[in-house]
């Protein structure tokens, strides 16, 4: 019976020895900062984005009428995504067609009375009548007009081909002003459709079938997701030693996929922003790593930094995190425990990171901290 009460005695004993033995060895073991001998890197933070992307956009006002598809859906490049209603412009298309008509035969027209004037003239046509008084209208009174200048039949004759061919002009006029109206129609008619510029699918929807949107208003986000990148701005000291087709070996990590992976510097902006003085750069990642909008941090050397033999490093282990800051804890002159908050760098192979600010060769880290050093800093 004894033996028996004992038993759950004994063992809870050797449980409470053993916490406080490991509680003792998380306090007792010691990592001293060493120098790296590592070139430095800084980590800059960034988003992974889509190797083409395009909003598209409302070109006319109308109707949505017809939308491809949710997000997601994949679409080959010349498939119609959006399209308005257009009832409006085939109307005014049709009537477009019919001034075309009205001018056509307008022009065809023209050109009968010109050919009339050209062998037929009005000028030289008189009244009609027989016998005696016409014969001597013709032989007498017409020459006498012309002769003493009261009527040029030449100068009637050339001015009724002048209005004739007038007339004609008009009427290609007319026709043109009517084509350039169908073509114009036309192009509206091509703006009511939305088509996929490349392959893709639809990365965000702005409006449903329905809606009413107005010229500019984005309808649909379009990105071809087969590629993707990282998008990052660069302090101007780091960019510098950044050469497009160059490869960062274990160099970005990302909140899907936190195994480092290897980059490849895409494009190197030729400008700076003018407000935060940073260069955008853009870093090739591999296929099936992360997802767009996903947010991406990158290793990037510093070769303008401190000299390797004074970049410190520490066991991964060491560090934790406070919300998305990275801290350390230190032991102090009076041999506790302090928070120490850091400047993460690059991670090394053999289970090491280098530190880039907070810490400095020679301070005594705790590699692995543990709930209990953690509950007593917060404590103090």
């Amino acid at each position: 019976m004894h033996k028996t009460l004992l038993s759950p005695l004994f063992a809870a004993l050797v449980v409470f020895g053993s916490a406080v033995q490991a509680q003792e060895q998380e306090f007792d073991d010691i990592f001293v900062v060493q120098a790296s001998s590592e070139t430095p890197t800084v980590v800059v933070s960034g988003n992974v984005v889509p190797f083409k992307e395009v909003t598209l956009a409302a070109q006319l006002p109308g109707r949505v009428k017809f939308i491809a598809g949710i997000e997601g859906e994949r679409f080959e490049s010349g498939t119609t995504l959006v399209a308005l209603e257009e009832d409006e412009l085939m109307a005014k298309r049709a009537a477009a067609y019919a001034q075309l008509a009205a001018a056509d035969a307008e022009l065809r027209n023209a050109g009968v009375q010109y050919s009339r004037e050209l062998w037929s003239p009005q000028s030289s046509s008189g009244p009609g009548g027989m016998g005696i008084p016409n014969l001597f209208d013709q032989i007498f009174t017409r020459p006498a007009e012309d002769f003493f200048g009261q009527r040029d039949r030449g100068a009637e004759r050339s001015a009724d081909l002048y209005a004739s061919g007038t007339r004609m002009e008009q009427a290609r006029s007319a026709i043109l002003r009517a084509q350039s109206e169908i073509r114009a129609i036309d192009a509206k008619l091509r703006d009511a459709k939305s088509l996929a510029p490349f392959n893709g699918v639809i990365v965000e929807k702005f409006v449903e079938e329905g809606d009413t949107v107005q010229p500019g208003q984005p309808m649909l986000k379009f990105a071809d997701v087969t590629w993707l990148q990282i998008d990052v701005d660069v302090p101007a000291r780091l960019a510098q030693g950044l050469q497009p087709m160059s490869v960062l070996q274990r160099a970005a990590t990302f909140d899907d996929h936190p195994e480092p992976v290897a980059v490849r510097v895409a494009q190197v902006f030729p400008v700076a922003d003018v407000q935060r003085h940073t260069i955008k750069v853009k870093f090739d990642i591999p296929q099936g790593v992360s997802k767009p909008g996903m947010y991406a941090k990158v290793l990037i050397p510093d070769h303008t930094g401190p000299a390797k033999s004074q970049m410190p490093v520490i066991p991964s282990s060491a560090i934790r995190y406070r919300g998305s800051l990275p801290v350390v804890y230190i032991q102090n002159e009076d041999g506790e425990p302090e928070l120490r908050m850091i400047r993460q760098g690059k991670a090394l192979e053999n289970g090491m990171t280098m530190v880039l600010s907070g810490i400095a060769p020679g301070d005594r880290v705790y590699p692995n901290p543990g709930p209990g050093m953690m509950s007593r800093t917060r404590g103090e």
